[in-house]
């Protein structure tokens, strides 16, 4: 019991800490998320819920660094008693939170481990109950860990320290970019390739005649035979991007953009959107225009036409515009505004509005 305690205990410290690293390592990613469970809150327990959406990106870093504190706490034995009652008070609301879009399938991804691993609510559910079951176990054989790693004032220290650390790594990224990124528009991806299936996609369709249901790897010609059901043989086959479209009054504006250079300005929201760039972002607009690389300066918005017409004006933004749809642009840079450098569809770099690069580094990357 000595050796299966302290297996559980480690586990469960390492995996609060790889969580809550995970999650600031996209702090707006795991805000966003929040905001989800808010706003599903809101409509079915109190519009005050609403108020919590403000400081969605606060509240991630601080539960992200909490998990990450808490681990260490855990692994030091920092007063371990305590440590444990604060840990089964975050345990019990993830549960909650995973049960409640399980069962009632409001949030179809809990952001448990941001976008490096996706998990389906009752996945997710089922992996907080392992974590209840590790704490339980900790919890109940706490006198196999009575010895403390780091104690006084040397333990106040490394606490202090993991605070710190874990803070910083939240806050950089809060105003940069992610450390690593783990989503289909990320730097190297080839957009217009990860829009078509990586192979053709394979389907065996279940049918039924008489009560009994057999499988058939191509449709029957027999008419007899009731359809019921059509599964994919090869379901991480299909395209890995799904929703991606440009457009403008125009038309679609979709394939012309995979292709050539573009510099892509993200504008996904003019309410929400830093004014205070724009003078260095016109002018990079502007330079790119006359690169000999024949670069393409656009923008990219998911407002309306209307108000986004009124703020092109108040910033003096002169590249042409197209729209596309705010999840879209919110999945392809965590920033706003934020630049995507494309060459033919393959994301050549993606800079954060307080990392505007200049037109010999577009040139140098392109």
């Amino acid at each position: 019991m000595k050796l299966v305690t302290r297996i559980c205990w480690a586990l469960l410290g390492i995996l609060f800490i790889f969580s809550g690293l995970i999650k600031l390592n996209d702090p707006v990613g795991t805000a966003l998320k929040l905001e989800e469970y808010f706003e599903v809150f809101a409509t079915d327990f109190g519009s005050f819920f609403l108020y919590f959406k403000g400081i969605a990106r606060t509240l991630s870093i601080v539960l992200s660094s909490l998990e990450v504190i808490l681990g260490v706490a855990l692994l030091l034995r920092w007063h371990l008693r305590k440590t444990l009652w604060t840990l089964l008070a975050l345990l019990i609301f993830f549960t909650f939170l995973t049960f409640y879009s399980a069962a009632f399938n409001k949030v179809t991804d809990c952001g448990c481990f941001g976008d490096f691993i996706k998990l389906n609510p009752w996945t997710s559910f089922a992996k907080d109950l392992f974590l209840l079951g590790l704490w339980g176990v900790v919890f109940t054989n706490q006198r196999y860990l009575r010895r403390v790693f780091a104690k006084g004032q040397l333990g106040v220290m490394y606490i202090t320290v993991a605070a710190a650390v874990a803070i910083g790594i939240g806050v950089y990224a809060l105003g940069h970019l992610p450390y690593f990124d783990f989503l289909p528009y990320k730097v190297g991806n080839d957009i217009g390739k990860l829009m078509k299936p990586s192979e053709p996609l394979r389907y065996k369709y279940i049918m039924e005649r008489n009560g009994t249901s057999q499988e058939f790897t191509q449709y029957p010609t027999d008419t007899t035979w009731k359809f019921k059901q059509m599964v994919p043989l090869n379901p991480n086959a299909g395209p890995k991007i799904t929703d991606f479209k440009v457009w403008n009054d125009e038309g679609d504006y979709t394939q012309q953009l995979l292709q050539g250079n573009k510099l892509v300005l993200i504008i996904q929201n003019t309410d929400k959107a830093d004014r205070d760039r724009f003078t260095q972002i016109n002018s990079l607009l502007q330079s790119a225009d006359s690169s000999q690389k024949k670069i393409m300066p656009l923008v990219i918005t998911s407002t309306s036409p209307a108000e986004f017409d009124a703020f092109r004006h108040e910033v003096n933004l002169s590249a042409p515009f197209y729209y596309a749809d705010a999840t879209v642009l919110k999945s392809m840079i965590r920033s706003n505004p934020g630049f995507i450098l494309l060459k033919d569809g393959v994301v050549k770099g993606k800079f954060h509005y307080h990392d505007i690069p200049t037109r010999a580094t577009i040139e140098e990357l392109l």
